[in-house]
């Protein structure tokens, strides 16, 4: 079936479509009422961080709880009455699943959804409860997307891409148009990017309207397609991925978003799993926002060089679903990486009140002991002594640093 949506668009030199910004102003009209008009907010502590002005952009609070509403709905809105008769199917991690599975809800029409196996939980429940059919197929998003399209191909349902379609760009290019409402002084704005869609989309706004904001996008360096693509002048296929942002574990970038990102975004960041966890723990402990890893991302990228971004900043916070079992583990991991977590093996004479005595000292440094472990056999050990492993929560790095110095000059003996 002809995607009778695509002539609106005009046409690049490579064939692509090319989005511009009244494209995605049409789209914003399409969309009120719909999509909200998420908040902005001064982020006081990156600000101290960085020495000037950082603003989270709260995707995170869209309907849905991320972006993906905005261009599923405008995409599903423009189909016609025979393409609305055979459905709609997605393929996704979740976000764009659950988008799809709403917009099609208010648009009265029937949608299947295909979802890589382990996708989180609460994504899944959510995309049922809006009313689509879920199926689970394959272990990476591309699996699921293949599966859609065959599933497509066997029923007439219009495929929704979670990425690669115009219409699709042009519905998260609104949260550009409000980033610059929002804050009009910006001169850098960083998002989460997986296949690229809502890059793109903020990159054609922004700069059709602030050539000089600089935008970067941010991936997670486990699922990383893009800067090897942009370095091939050509999207790219991953191997393989492994990260804990399941929103943006995209193997391939889309071949309109890529041609987007080439030339509209001025840089590709990419972020590791510590500084993912410690965004996330950042923005639950001072911002007091629920992000999925995926929407720490920007906010990561932040963290990880302060000096490196003009101020005034927006970071977006692309979504917020996250498992609060998942959540549980990252909190953790953001914790131990922010030096929150200590774990020590200390030498100890094997005397009654040896261990009572080591316990006090951590106590009276102010550490909080978690679990306890005692190792009487090591090569390392004399006949009168005994190893024991603490587990214990600190306040900090430096508090933590000045802890190991405290128990060496008590004399105890701390093996790496």
């Amino acid at each position: 079936m002809t995607d009778h949506t695509l002539e609106r668009y005009a046409t690049g030199p490579a064939g692509l479509p090319v989005v511009g910004l009244d494209d995605i102003r049409e789209a914003r009209e399409v969309l009120r009422g719909v999509a909200i008009h998420t908040p902005m907010e001064e982020s006081r502590w990156l600000s101290a961080f960085t020495g000037g002005p950082v603003h989270l952009k709260a995707e995170n609070l869209q309907r849905t709880g991320s972006f993906k509403i905005r261009g599923a709905y405008l995409r599903i809105s423009r189909l016609s009455e025979e393409e609305r008769a055979n459905g709609v199917v997605a393929a996704s991690a979740g976000n764009h699943a659950q988008g799809v599975a709403l917009a099609a809800g208010l648009l009265g029409i029937r949608s299947t959804v295909f979802m890589p196996e382990g996708a989180p939980i609460p994504k899944e429940n959510a995309t049922r409860g809006y009313g689509a059919d879920v199926i689970f197929h394959g272990r990476y998003l591309e699996d699921a997307l293949a599966r859609a399209r065959e599933f497509a191909d066997q029923t007439g349902a219009v495929l929704i891409h979670p990425f690669d379609h115009p219409d699709v760009v042009c519905g998260q290019g609104t949260a550009g148009l409000e980033i610059l409402e929002q804050a009009p002084d910006v001169r850098t704005v960083l998002v989460p990017t997986g296949g690229g869609g809502l890059l793109a989309g903020i990159a054609i706004a922004v700069k059709a309207l602030r050539p000089d904001v600089r935008v970067v996008g941010v991936q997670a360096e486990g699922a990383a397609a893009y800067p090897a693509s942009l370095a091939a002048g050509a999207p790219v296929a991953l191997t393989s991925m492994q990260t804990m942002a399941d929103g943006i574990a995209v193997g391939r970038p889309g071949d309109l978003p890529f041609a987007a990102v080439r030339d509209h975004v001025d840089d590709m960041l990419t972020v590791s799993e510590d500084s993912l966890s410690r965004a996330l723990l950042a923005l639950v402990e001072r911002a007091k926002l629920v992000v999925e890893p995926a929407g720490a991302a920007a906010v990561a990228a932040i963290l990880d060089a302060p000096q490196a971004f003009e101020t005034p900043a927006v970071a977006v916070l692309s979504g917020g679903n996250i498992d609060p079992v998942l959540l549980g583990k990252v909190i953790r991991q953001g914790m131990a990486a922010a030096g929150r977590y200590l774990y020590l093996r200390v030498c100890i004479p094997d005397l009654p009140g040896g261990l009572a005595t080591l316990l006090s000292e951590i106590g009276d440094a102010g550490a909080n002991i978690l679990e306890v472990a005692h190792e009487r056999i090591s090569p390392s050990l004399t006949l009168h002594e005994v190893e024991v492993g603490i587990q214990m929560e600190t306040r900090g790095a430096a508090h933590a640093a000045r802890l190991v110095e405290r128990l060496r000059e008590r004399g105890y003996r701390l093996d790496p």
